[in-house]
């Protein structure tokens, strides 16, 4: 954070001081006590079940300077009526004093984190860089992460994510970038907005609003991302495996799960080599190439970087190998199209190493009317793939359409600790992929299955 006294704070947000004016705020601003970093500033939210200000003691004997706060409490403090509201004020303030930082906004139905952990990896190559940790895309991450930036901070990468019409337009009022990404418009919350169309035109008032002759990266991967930037003061490049693509990867080749390609620009082309597990991170990749090309960063380096970037965000088609098992632990979350693409993954693992594969999902949310039936046409792809045992843990709606697929075994559970039992079934060589949206915390099941498998190795052996 750049340094501000309690007193520019209290002017920025149009709060209350309750201090001395000159007490200055260097650190990260924190909502948690327990990761205060000296000179930080201190934000108490009233939860549903937890009040920050009851923290605020404690979050100042750590060595925060100042609370920002909705009450008055017993350290120094600025009193607003909207800690949240206060709290985009003052990051909408330091955007503007860091007039050089360049601010890259990414959104999109699906791959928002992965293409953010890459793009961090690569651009911190370049300069000093400042991202998410985790999945901080709204009202509140987007202003944390700004107010991480310092005077010597190049680049700043923020996921942006909506639940209603104009929330990601509020958090570009906030942090005007100047580059902005969307990835695709799939079905991820659609029974939120009703439709894709809404979808869609909530995910480009991220290229509606960003700054004047700034960048716009579109995903070639549905009927909609190619075109939002059209009409728009904007240089726009197209990502994809199309011949029109701007950024465009060619001579794919899946080795171990893991994507070859090359990847062409209007700068040349350079071999690509992915750690990252299953195809559809070749589009993450090609956004996050696209992006670079944007900011004129040489093909080499891209291609390089983009071989050597790992996954850091946890739960996201995570390898684990263990006792000659294969778990890919993709349990953060799940909508139809990631969902496809890892069972894509599953099957392309599972014929490799020739066992057998394992599929356990959990419900997909936010789907809205559509939800039943895209639960079955995900079954039905699965049976289409050939996977070998579809197991639906808390809903029978992914096995309503494989009657043409008598080779897919269907399991049923109500819970993950009796799916679990599956694990008696497992051999040496098997795959197993864990999937489903983050209510319903699969990664728990992944854990569970991982624990039991192990205990059953070590006794045959």
């Amino acid at each position: 954070m750049i340094p501000l006294t309690a007193g520019q704070i209290a002017e920025i947000v149009e709060g209350v001081l309750h201090g001395e004016p000159r007490i200055l705020v260097t650190g990260s601003p924190t909502l948690d006590s327990r990761n205060v970093q000296p000179g930080a500033l201190f934000l108490a939210f009233e939860g549903d079940h937890v009040d920050g200000h009851d923290f605020s003691a404690q979050a100042h004997a750590a060595g925060a300077s100042l609370t920002l706060s909705s009450k008055k409490v017993e350290s120094p403090c600025v009193v607003v009526p909207d800690v949240a509201r206060a709290l985009g004020r003052l990051a909408s303030y330091v955007r503007n004093e860091l007039a050089d930082l360049i601010v890259i906004g990414i959104t999109g139905s699906q791959g928002k984190t992965t293409t953010k952990d890459l793009l961090t990896q690569v651009l911190a190559m370049v300069g000093k860089t400042v991202s998410p940790q985790g999945s901080l895309n709204n009202d509140l991450g987007v202003p944390l992460t700004l107010l991480n930036c310092t005077r010597e901070t190049r680049f700043c990468i923020l996921e942006m994510g909506a639940r209603h019409r104009g929330d990601i337009e509020r958090l570009c009022k906030i942090s005007r970038p100047n580059i902005g990404v969307v990835l695709i418009v799939g079905s991820a919350h659609i029974g939120e907005f009703g439709s894709v169309e809404v979808i869609a035109e909530t995910k480009s008032e991220l290229i509606r609003n960003i700054v004047p002759g700034g960048i716009a990266v579109l995903g070639q991967y549905d009927a909609f991302t190619p075109k939002m930037s059209e009409g728009l003061p904007l240089r726009t490049l197209l990502f994809g495996q199309t011949h029109q693509a701007t950024v465009r990867a060619t001579d794919v080749d899946l080795r171990e799960g893991r994507a070859h390609f090359d990847l062409v620009t209007p700068a040349g082309r350079e071999p690509v080599a992915l750690r990252l597990i299953g195809e559809h991170q070749i589009a993450n990749a090609l956004a996050v190439a696209a992006i670079c090309t944007g900011l004129e960063i040489p093909i080499e380096v891209i291609a390089g970087a983009l071989s050597t970037a790992e996954i850091a965000s946890r739960w996201r088609m995570e390898i684990l190998e263990v006792s000659d098992m294969l778990f890919i632990n993709d349990a953060y979350n799940a909508n139809p199209e990631s969902t496809k693409a890892a069972l894509r993954s599953l099957t392309s693992f599972a014929q490799a190493r020739g066992g057998q594969s394992w599929a356990f999902l959990g419900k997909m949310h936010e789907l809205g009317a559509i939800s039943s039936d895209q639960h079955a046409h995900v079954g039905e792809f699965a049976g289409f793939l050939g996977v070998d045992h579809l197991v639906c843990v808390g809903t029978a709606e992914y096995s309503l359409r494989l009657t043409d697929f008598p080779d897919t075994q269907i399991h049923q559970f109500s819970s993950k600790i009796a799916a679990a039992d599956l694990v008696e079934y497992f051999s040496q060589g098997d795959v197993a992929l864990i999937k489903g949206s983050r209510t319903e915390k699969m990664e728990e099941l992944a854990e569970e299955l991982m624990k039991r498998w192990t205990e059953r190795a070590s006794e045959q052996e």
